[in-house]
């Protein structure tokens, strides 16, 4: 019983290696790649512009209650923009190729 289980746990990671290089030829493997590459030029672009948007329509706001609300959405599009997703694409590409894809490199 005890061989059976080393054996089927001493196998698993080369069975893994080849999974993770069939899984880098699948359509869904180049649906990530491209969702991948939509956020981490997407998302500091479509940031950017929020952000900008909101710092020219700031002047001409005249509550406050608005003024504020329009503040948070310009630290918002910068977070998102700047900071959360290019980190967030380099950890998900990160976590693919190493814990999905077994340590093969999809180039994601």
């Amino acid at each position: 019983m005890a061989a059976a289980l080393a054996a089927l746990l001493l196998v698993e990671p080369a069975l893994a290696q080849s999974t993770g290089e069939a899984f880098c030829q699948t359509a869904i493997a180049d649906t990530v790649r491209n969702v991948f590459t939509i956020i981490q030029y997407g998302g500091p672009l479509l940031g950017g512009v929020i952000a900008l948007g909101a710092t020219v329509l700031l002047p001409t706001v005249r509550r406050s209650d608005r003024k504020a609300e329009v503040k948070e959405m310009r630290t918002q599009a910068i977070l998102y923009g700047v900071i959360a997703a290019p980190l967030g694409t380099v950890i998900l590409s990160f976590l693919l190729n190493n814990v999905v894809a077994g340590g093969t490199s999809c180039s994601f």
